[in-house]
């Protein structure tokens, strides 16, 4: 632990913002593996439904920084192909 109470508050600030991102990161992991469930089984109602909540969820992630703004527009393109795919 540092002694610096500069530091001190510091590594209390990382922790909290590791937290918010990885809990960001998570949702977008769980959309995206809804997404592709769907697409597995075929359901084109249910797979544009959950690329709506992905939509969304990456929307809230790249404006808080987490992801950038290309990162963002590359996933969600290579998702719509994948979904526009389904019969």
């Amino acid at each position: 632990m540092a002694n610096i109470k500069s530091a001190k508050k510091r590594i209390l600030t990382n922790a909290k913002r590791a937290a918010r991102n990885k809990a960001a990161k998570s949702g977008v992991k769980t959309a995206v593996k809804k997404v592709e469930a769907a697409i597995l089984a075929g359901d084109k109602a249910a797979a544009t439904t959950a690329l709506d909540a992905l939509k969304s969820e990456m929307g809230r992630a790249t404006a808080k920084g987490i992801y950038k703004k290309n990162t963002n527009a590359r996933k969600i393109s290579r998702m719509s192909k994948k979904v526009d795919a389904i019969g």
